[in-house]
């Protein structure tokens, strides 16, 4: 890495809204913040700082691209899932978030949410939850503030799944995973991903598009990632979604 870029360490921050054009006109409101939040168990999806951070000449011929890994953890009191439920061409299909009830049932709530069938890793195609993550570089000054959004990262599209038991003290916390690794089924009509409680999804630094292009860049900055941008899943604390190096 050269010397003239420079990683800040930086505190969490707040969530980043999407802009108001990416949002469907009808949506319900969020119950997991509601009158009725008491009934629900509802996710909380906390991003981690961004690890393992090196430079990349090879993935962009002639560009430097800077990696970094990212982990979401499932800390609420319920799953984050989502269940696809209508094809809207090719690639992408209709998803509703599943929020349990304190009795155990399910109750479906309409967020959004999309899930794209997405070439990635293993040089499959997968099935992911569509705008789950999104990769920030921002300029900070001399105090670590950010000023400006200079860059941002190719990768929206990741898989919800338990992968890694992160958090096994939790409680409700599943012992064994419930939620597999995400389908590659070309024709599936309706698919389900998910996150347990205490569970995680974990991308590597080399895994593909886990990167900004840095190319030309001098000076201090704070690499940012943020899981949910456009809150596609409801969750009971909105404001620990981000994180920075």
């Amino acid at each position: 890495m050269r010397a003239a870029f420079l990683i800040v360490l930086c505190c969490a921050a707040a969530t980043l809204g999407g802009p108001a054009a990416a949002r469907p006109t009808q949506l319900d409101d969020n119950p997991c913040i509601g009158p009725d939040a008491r009934q629900l168990r509802c996710p909380d999806l906390l991003m981690r700082q961004p690890y393992g951070l090196y430079t990349d000449r090879l993935t962009k011929a002639g560009h430097t691209v800077l990696r970094a890994g990212n982990v979401i953890d499932s800390i609420g009191t319920g799953p984050a899932e989502l269940r696809g439920y209508r094809r809207i061409g090719p690639r992408f299909m209709l998803a509703r978030q599943r929020i349990v009830r304190r009795d155990g049932r399910r109750v479906a709530v309409d967020t959004g949410a999309r899930l794209q069938f997405k070439f990635a890793h293993q040089s499959r195609y997968w099935w992911k939850f569509y705008n789950a993550a999104r990769f920030e570089l921002w300029r900070v000054d001399g105090d670590g503030e950010r000023t400006r959004l200079v860059r941002t990262g190719p990768k929206v599209a990741y898989c919800l799944r338990d992968l890694t038991h992160t958090r096994p003290l939790l409680r409700r916390s599943p012992r064994r995973p419930v939620y597999p690794a995400c389908s590659t089924n070309p024709q599936a009509q309706r698919v389900t991903l998910g996150t347990s409680i205490g569970w995680a999804d974990i991308y590597p630094p080399a895994y593909p598009e886990q990167w900004i292009d840095v190319t030309g860049l001098r000076g201090c900055f704070a690499y940012v990632h943020i899981a949910d941008p456009y809150n596609r899943i409801y969750e009971s604390d909105e404001d620990n979604n981000e994180a920075q190096v």
